[in-house]
């Protein structure tokens, strides 16, 4: 099944193809490098009128080309979240607008929380799922191997009138710190995992997909607290399948009942009935 989100006012994903997608960030569009995008567009590529390209001059490289100037960064909205946007030499703007439909999924998981419940965000990045969640009501544990992007989670809190939420910011690699985690004898209620195929933690450490989530889940079995709610785990990448990623959930939480759904993440273009899948996604809920 694939889950796409519908209530985004200042984002929206106006054409796709060819390898690339044409979108609009709040007052700005911007094209960026898609693979998944293998049609053609549904207007000719000479026709996209956007801000800013970004062009890849080798696999994962590349510059931004901006047409008109462009703010260092601006803000966006979803709902009652206010948040930064900004070109970064990555490609990356700091939302990734598929991931909406997880933030909504996890407000109304832990709305039905019986107590205030403990999560852990592990490669938090910007901050979003962290700051629904904390929004919801959630003491968040927000951890990125990046001091830029926390620091850029941070403001995102600041912005969306969240600062003083229970969120604790921390700076560290992801195994190292649910490794330590592990030894202090911590629990967490739920779990928001967004891995990526491939990166460094904060002292170098290696993280590849493939080779690392089952050591990370094995990890996040010792961190359960007695009545979990909720995990959400999104993966960008081909190294791990859907059915082994959900066999490892299903592992991790074996004894605990509750329901693991598996499917895809994606946007709906704008005036076309197409859909552009960036990633897939498993998750767990409890039924008690």
């Amino acid at each position: 099944m694939a889950l796409y989100p519908t209530d985004w006012e200042d984002y929206a994903l106006l054409d796709c193809g060819d390898g690339q997608k044409l979108e609009r960030f709040g007052a700005y569009t911007l094209i960026r490098p898609e693979p998944n995008a293998t049609w053609r567009p549904t207007s000719p590529r000479r026709d996209w009128d956007a801000d800013a390209c970004f062009e890849l001059s080798a696999p994962n490289r590349g510059a931004w080309h901006f047409r008109r100037p462009l703010p260092e960064r601006w803000q966006m909205r979803y709902k009652a979240l206010r948040f930064w946007v900004a070109p970064t030499p990555f490609r990356h703007v700091g939302v990734f607008p598929e991931q909406a439909v997880h933030w909504d999924w996890l407000a109304e998981q832990l709305a039905q929380a019986p107590s205030p419940p403990r999560l852990l965000s592990l490669f938090g990045y910007t901050g979003l799922a962290t700051l629904a969640a904390a929004a919801a009501g959630a003491a968040v544990t927000h951890v990125d191997a990046s001091k830029k992007a926390v620091a850029w989670a941070r403001q995102n809190a600041a912005l969306s009138g969240l600062a003083e939420r229970p969120i604790r910011w921390i700076v560290d690699d992801a195994l190292k710190f649910a490794a330590r985690e592990v030894r202090r004898g911590i629990r967490y209620d739920g779990f928001i995992l967004d891995p990526p195929p491939f990166g460094r933690g904060a002292d170098g450490e290696v993280w590849t997909f493939d080779k690392a989530m089952p050591q990370l889940m094995a990890l996040i079995r010792q961190l359960l607290s007695p009545a979990p709610c909720c995990i959400v785990i999104t993966a960008y990448t081909a190294k791990m399948s859907r059915s082994r990623l959900s066999g490892l959930l299903k592992e991790t939480m074996a004894g605990y009942g509750g329901i693991i759904e598996a499917g895809e993440l994606g946007l709906r273009q704008v005036s076309a009935a197409r859909t552009l899948i960036t990633a897939f996604y498993v998750r767990w809920r409890t039924t008690s």
